[in-house]
């Protein structure tokens, strides 16, 4: 048992770490299931997405999920399913083009001779 008080605090902050990063390997594993016993676009979107949220928090190194993510798309190639793509906000609105006019070049002023 941590006698410092700062001890004490990281202490409590390690328990609660734990009982996260467990909930998060949870999620993950419950969506790997879901998606190996019925392939669905949901599915396969729901555990990318879970994939992402372990990267993001350091739960999981980034090539370890692109791994794990590239078996779960075999899995889902064979069986048919794809993923659709959401539009996103800049994809969806057309880029604005603008007419560039050349200027005319500047006239250098006359040099003042002495």
């Amino acid at each position: 048992m941590p006698i410092i008080k700062s001890a004490k605090k990281a202490a409590r902050q390690a328990t609660k770490r734990t009982e996260h990063n467990v909930e998060i390997k949870k999620n993950i594993k419950a969506a790997l299931k879901a998606f190996k016993t019925k392939p669905t676009a949901e599915s396969l979107a729901k555990i990318q997405s879970e994939y992402d949220k372990a990267v993001k928090k350091d739960l999981m190194k980034k090539n370890t999920a692109a791994r794990r993510k590239a078996k779960v798309y075999e899995i889902a190639k064979a069986a048919g399913v794809k993923l659709e793509k959401k539009a996103t906000k800049s994809a969806a609105k057309a880029p604005k083009t603008t007419k560039v006019v050349a200027k005319k070049p500047v006239s250098k002023a006359k040099a003042q001779t002495k």
